[in-house]
């Protein structure tokens, strides 16, 4: 829309040097809008648009020019002003406003009369957009949060007024309850998403929409935030009933164009501190997985700031976050993984629940408050979350993504070793490709083994049977695929996309290195056993390095 209302037709009947004027078709729309006037001889042979511009013409010109009149017409011109009176007889196309004047006036007094009410216009508007600024802007040095700041937008509308986020999500509201905030917010956030192409081809960032909500018609007056090239959001003001007029809804445009720097810098201010704030309870978390306070008071008085209940039920939730997401042009952005781990914890919301979210490396940690105690329904809540997570993490990375999970930790003091059973149950799920939930307890076999590969023992039993092999190595892979196989070598053929005859080529050389033939079922179970081994001890070493590390 534009930003102020603009003179009309009909207006420039009302100024006094138009006095005694008359209108040829008493039918034609005078609502047009007028911001300039051009002579004839200008716009004549030319072919540009003409919206919103009056063309000056004297009457002895008309016998001549009156083939050019439908020209004018098809260009859309505001009006014909002929300065004198109408020959008899000139036939006007339809749907030009034509405007014969009493007493001439020439053109310098008709141009100088448009330029003073344009002038006087821009002017009003500016010092109308100053006050605004100036009045917002002083609520912001002077820390004014976002509610306040909304509230003296409605108070500058006088209508309720509401701040959108770009998901959409009302962020703050004034005259209106938060039923309706809701209700309004998702109805606009339908409305604004969808840009015409009209919209896209001017490049306009205010839009007036019309909307019933909650049963009652709502005229919203929205501006678009933006924060460089960065898109933030949306500044409305909301009338309801009688839709406002010109003028009343110039103004709302105003305020909300004023509005919407001033509020999309407090919404980056307060963005940076609730970043900063989920840094350090970050870091708190990752304090918490990894046992590293300096004193249980130490504990204690970080919990307490951070508002963590210690002595809750906890699950310990871990998920790969990979550093490439497929879905999306070169990848995530600073902080991708940050906010993946946000809509993970975000996941199956509860009142009672709390989640607390940190990234290791490029493993996304949920820390999650547990609401049932009975155990059987503390393992159904823990898996029903984890599949939810996965399914999330899914769809947003476009591939399967693993949640693995530890046994529940009661108390602070149990995290960590819940943390380490994710870890290993992660690694584990990984290297099988696993996805959905991946719970420690239900790798009973790799728990027993787990116990026996760390020691020296177990060490010399996979370096006897690997022999030469080297875990990491291509002969590698293709024994672990031939085992997971069950020793079907079309099976394993096909799942390393692979010709049988390729395979049966590779596990003779696998046979050379290790010193026995993988194709007899006693020496599969030996070479399962120390793939086993191999993948256990290596995540053990792994996950104490991270946790132990000061």
């Amino acid at each position: 829309m534009e930003s102020s209302p603009r003179l009309t037709v009909r207006g420039l009947l009302d100024e006094p040097l138009m006095e005694g004027a008359r209108v040829v078709d008493r039918e034609a729309d005078l609502d047009r809008a007028l911001t300039w006037v051009l002579p004839f001889g200008e716009v004549v042979g030319r072919f540009d648009d003409l919206t919103g511009v009056a063309v000056y013409m004297r009457p002895e010109a008309l016998a001549d020019s009156a083939h050019a009149l439908s020209a004018l017409a098809a260009r859309d011109a505001a009006a014909l002003v002929v300065d004198g009176s109408v020959p008899a007889g000139v036939p006007w196309p339809p749907g030009l406003v034509v405007i014969e004047l009493d007493l001439p006036v020439g053109f310098a007094a008709l141009n100088r009369l448009l330029a003073e009410r344009s002038l006087m216009q821009e002017v009003h508007v500016m010092r109308y957009s100053a006050h605004v600024h100036s009045t917002l802007a002083g609520l912001l040095h002077r820390g004014a949060g976002l509610n306040l700041l909304v509230k003296e937008v409605s108070a500058l509308a006088q209508h309720p007024a509401i701040a959108l986020d770009a998901r959409g999500q009302a962020v703050a509201f004034h005259g209106v309850d938060v039923a309706r905030a809701e209700e309004i917010s998702e109805v606009l956030h339908k409305q604004l998403s969808t840009v015409t192409a009209a919209d896209r081809h001017a490049h306009h960032d205010t839009r007036v929409l019309e909307e019933v909500v909650g049963g009652a018609p709502w005229t919203c007056t929205a501006s678009t935030i933006r924060l460089g090239k960065r898109f933030e959001g949306w500044v409305v003001v909301l009338a309801s009933g009688t839709s406002p007029g010109p003028h009343e809804l110039a103004q709302h445009a105003v305020v909300t164009e004023q509005a919407t720097a001033i509020i999309g810098s407090e919404m980056l201010r307060q963005r940076s501190v609730d970043e900063a704030e989920e840094r350090a309870r970050g870091d708190f978390v990752q304090a918490l997985v990894h046992g590293s306070f300096t004193s249980q008071h130490d504990m204690q008085a970080r919990a307490e700031y951070h508002d963590i209940d210690l002595t809750s039920t906890f699950a310990v939730f871990v998920a790969p976050g990979y550093g490439e997401n497929p879905a999306g042009p070169g990848g995530d952005e600073s902080g991708g993984l940050l906010r993946l781990a946000r809509y993970a914890a975000s996941v199956l919301p509860h009142p009672s629940v709390r989640s607390y979210v940190t990234v290791i490396g490029d493993v996304l940690v949920v820390v999650r408050s547990l609401r049932y105690r009975d155990p059987r329904d503390v393992e159904l809540e823990i898996a029903e979350y984890a599949d939810a997570v996965s399914q999330d993490l899914s769809r947003r990375r476009v591939r399967p993504v693993p949640v693995a999970h530890g046994v529940p930790a009661v108390g602070a003091d149990q995290i960590r070793e819940s943390y380490r059973q994710a870890r290993v149950a992660l690694g584990i799920g990984q290297r099988l490709g696993m996805s959905g939930s991946v719970a420690y307890r239900d790798l009973r076999g790799y728990g027993v083994l787990e116990l026996v590969a760390e020691t020296d023992r177990s060490r010399r039993f996979v370096g006897d049977v690997f022999g030469s092999l080297k875990p990491g190595t291509d002969l590698y892979d293709t024994l672990s695929a031939y085992l997971a196989a069950g020793g079907n070598v079309n099976a394993a053929a096909r799942e390393l996309s692979v010709h049988r005859n390729t395979m049966l080529s590779k596990l003779d050389r696998i046979s050379r290195a290790m010193g026995m033939d993988v194709r007899l079922p006693e020496n599969q179970f030996t070479a399962w056993l120390a793939v086993r081994l191999e993948l256990l001890d290596r995540l053990r070493t792994s996950v104490e390095n991270e946790i132990n590390y000061r």
